[in-house]
């Protein structure tokens, strides 16, 4: 029974602060590491959609090429042509980025490997 007590630290008190220590770093690890790079490319793609202009060439998220003709119900709906004859109607925020910008991970489907 001692050696359990042993290993568990048998009886020691306190150690304070640093016994979070370890948690405090892997804590602040994890928001460098995960967190902090997450909320500056959401900034970045807020501050581009909100800079979408009639003429710009965007992809959607569903992989849709076409080009801002307008927009609808006060800017929240993009008006966009496709082809001479095809308009569509899609959300500010179903656009991926602009036509020359965007990666082909933030358009492909969420379904993994074939």
């Amino acid at each position: 029974m001692e050696i359990i007590y042993a290993f568990a630290g048998g009886g020691q008190q306190g150690g304070g602060i640093a016994a979070f220590l370890p948690f405090i770093l892997i804590m602040v690890i994890i928001y460098f590491l995960m967190i902090r790079p997450q909320t500056k490319r959401q900034k970045e793609k807020q501050r581009m959609l909100e800079a979408l202009k009639k003429g710009d060439k965007v992809v959607t998220i569903g992989g849709i090429h076409g080009t801002i003709a307008g927009f609808r119900e006060k800017g929240k709906v993009v008006i966009l042509k496709i082809n001479k004859n095809a308009d569509i109607a899609v959300n500010r925020t179903a656009i991926a980025g602009l036509a020359a910008q965007v990666s082909d991970q933030e358009t492909s489907s969420m379904e993994g490997p074939a």
